[in-house]
C-alpha cells in the first residue's frame, strides 16, 4: 500500500461507512487507503499513539502526520475529485469552531445514523485499498 495516506474510521458507524463510500466514489485515482479502528491495524496505531485512544474521530495518517476531527475531514476533501474539493475552503474557519460542530455530530452519530453489528466488508474492486486484518 506504499506511501498512500490511510484513513482510520469507526467500522461500526453507519455514517462513517457512508463517508468511506463517498470518499471512494470521489477518489478515482485511489489516493486514500482505509482501515477500521476496530481492525488490528487500527488497534496497533492506537497502541503506538495512546493519545488517540480518547479521540472519537476519523483519523488521517499522511506523510507521517496524524490529523483528526475537522482537520482530517478537510484534508481528505482537499484530495477528492470534483466539488468535494471545494470543502477545503472551510479550513479558514478557526479550528475550535470547526471541531465544535464536528464533535457534536461525532458524539451523536449512533443516535442519528445507527450502528452496524459488524464492520463493512469491501467489495473485490476496492479490497486492495483496505487494511483488513
Amino acid at each position: 500500500m506504499g506511501d498512500n495516506p490511510v484513513i482510520l474510521f469507526d467500522g461500526e458507524c453507519i455514517l462513517c461507512n457512508g463517508a468511506v463510500q463517498f470518499i471512494i466514489k470521489h477518489d478515482r485515482k485511489g489516493y486514500f487507503h482505509f482501515a477500521a479502528l476496530q481492525s488490528s491495524f487500527g488497534e496497533k496505531l492506537i497502541l503506538e499513539h495512546p493519545e488517540l485512544s480518547s479521540i472519537d474521530s476519523i483519523i488521517l495518517i499522511q506523510n507521517g502526520k496524524i490529523k483528526y476531527e475537522s482537520s482530517a475531514a478537510l484534508r481528505i476533501a482537499k484530495h477528492l475529485d470534483g466539488w468535494p474539493k471545494l470543502c477545503f475552503v472551510f479550513i479558514m474557519i478557526p479550528k475550535p469552531i470547526r471541531n465544535f460542530f464536528y464533535r457534536l455530530i461525532a458524539k451523536n452519530r449512533y443516535k442519528f445514523f445507527g450502528k452496524n453489528e459488524t464492520c463493512m466488508i469491501p467489495s473485490k474492486e476496492i479490497r486492495d485499498r483496505f487494511f483488513l486484518e
